[in-house]
């Protein structure tokens, strides 16, 4: 059943047919708990009622491409259009502090609007169709305007996390061969537009700097004119997808495809079951796939909303959790054992805890509920996710037991070598390192050994190592 679920949300992200309707379509069970919130929208279906399911909207003009097409920020034009005071971003209500910006809650229409302007101010630049654009931010609501932008005007995003040095940034910004880099010009004590400045001069190929305020630097594009001086307008066509960091290696970037990235979303969400209207409340870094995937895309694909906390602080954490509305929250695996001797709030739905291989899978604090599970994710450096509910689908016995777990078909599938070494298959596991110049094909059916092993330690703990 797995394998059927994931494989028709997939098919059904593609086309633009609801996700409140999936889980009738899919036989997932029962009626869901927001009957009359809807998730992501076709325009043609709204505004034609005629239209092909097949068509996907390209923007807030509705300008329409074929079904694979399908990206994030035609997601978010979808749901714009039919639900636009729905929350989807929302910041945390210390960001003055740290990066001297105003915490802003965000509709979908309004998200699709800047999203549109900031677009039209990207195609200006002189860059070729399918240009890869760097992408330094905090992981606010900047990081999302921003991806979704560089995905509507054409191009592909690369996360490069913020925290690297000047050395590193270059080394990430060679790299991938970016010509173009958005970012901030605060960030605590951090001045990440000035840093790029300094890299802007050691690498000639970097063309385009630009950062949301405040005291934008001389030379730097002001993306806070641009989105009051642009006009908004349909989205261009471009590929999705996105290049992101093994393991946050700047000298190994990885490209998935736009397929690819909504297969991996489509498997996390078999799981995680986020629902139309919900909030996903995320303290992961949105810079590599495991924060993309369970933040950003798992929000637009389902409807519902994203709330980040890029700098941690218990106050400000304490208040969100307490919001009277449906939250799943995503933390690092690490912070299990505080979760578990805190009182949670009876709106928390389910707690998604992310891990990274290589690591251990030991002792366990929380444990599941009818009412909230507990879901863990493992990200296989920007390869694959292995997301498992406990007591239902566990990571640990797929890991340590792969034909027991469950199997999602041609999108994700998982192989344990007799030696312990694991092997991935599928569209949600297609990625492969980024070269210059090189296409990486669309679709490989085949198993791809990954660089890790899994294995029983002290007969109860699972260690997942580097093979």
């Amino acid at each position: 059943m797995p394998a059927q679920q994931a494989a028709h949300l997939l098919e059904s992200v593609r086309a633009g047919i609801p996700l409140s309707r999936v889980g009738a379509l899919a036989g997932t069970g029962g009626p869901m708990r927001h009957p009359a919130a809807q998730g992501p929208v076709s325009q043609g279906s709204v505004t034609q009622g005629s239209a092909s399911q097949g068509s996907a909207p390209e923007g807030p003009d509705g300008v329409r491409a074929p079904p694979r097409a399908q990206r994030l920020c035609t997601l978010l034009a979808a749901t714009a259009h039919a639900h636009p005071h729905r929350v989807v971003f929302v910041d945390p209500s210390h960001k003055p502090l740290w990066s001297g910006r105003p915490a802003i809650t965000w509709t979908y229409a309004a998200a699709a609007e800047i999203v549109a302007r900031l677009a039209n101010g990207l195609r200006a630049w002189r860059l070729a169709p399918a240009s890869r654009i760097g992408i330094a931010l905090a992981g606010s609501s900047e990081t999302f305007l921003a991806y979704l932008a560089v995905e509507a005007a054409g191009h592909i995003p690369c996360l490069l996390p913020l925290g690297l040095d000047e050395e590193a940034l270059l080394a990430a910004v060679q790299a991938a061969a970016l010509p173009a880099v958005i970012t901030q010009t605060r960030f605590g004590p951090l001045a990440p537009a000035e840093r790029l400045c300094r890299v802007a001069v050691r690498y000639f190929g970097l063309r385009y700097l630009a950062a949301f305020g405040p005291d934008v630097p001389d030379g730097v594009i002001n993306l806070d004119a641009m989105a009051l001086d642009q006009a908004g307008g349909p989205f261009a066509a471009g590929p999705g997808g996105l290049i992101s960091f093994a393991a946050g290696d700047p000298a190994r970037p990885v490209h998935r495809s736009g397929d690819a990235l909504l297969a991996a979303i489509a498997v996390y969400l078999v799981t995680a079951r986020v629902l139309p209207g919900d909030r996903i409340l995320n303290l992961l870094p949105q810079s590599d796939l495991r924060g993309l995937v369970s933040g950003l895309g798992a929000a637009l694909v389902a409807g519902a909303g994203v709330e980040t906390l890029p700098v941690f602080e218990g106050r400000s954490f304490a208040a969100a959790l307490e919001r009277p509305v449906a939250t799943r929250l995503v933390v690092p695996a690490a912070l299990e054992r505080n979760l578990a001797a805190s009182r949670l709030p009876g709106t928390l739905d389910s707690i998604v805890l992310a891990h990274r291989a290589p690591g251990r899978l030991g002792q366990r604090w929380l444990t599941p509920r009818p009412s909230r599970p507990i879901v863990d994710v493992v990200a296989f450096d920007e390869t694959a996710l292995l997301t498992g509910a406990r007591e239902a689908n566990d990571v640990a016995l797929t890991l340590t037991q792969p034909e027991r777990g469950p199997l999602f078909s041609t999108l994700m599938a998982l192989r344990r070598d007799a030696d312990g070494r694991l092997a991935f298959r599928g569209r949600a596991c297609h990625a492969g390192a980024l070269q210059r110049d090189i296409a990486i094909p669309e679709m490989a059916d085949a198993w791809t050994a990954s660089s890790f092993a899994s294995g029983v330690e002290d007969d109860r703990t699972l260690a997942i190592r580097r093979a």
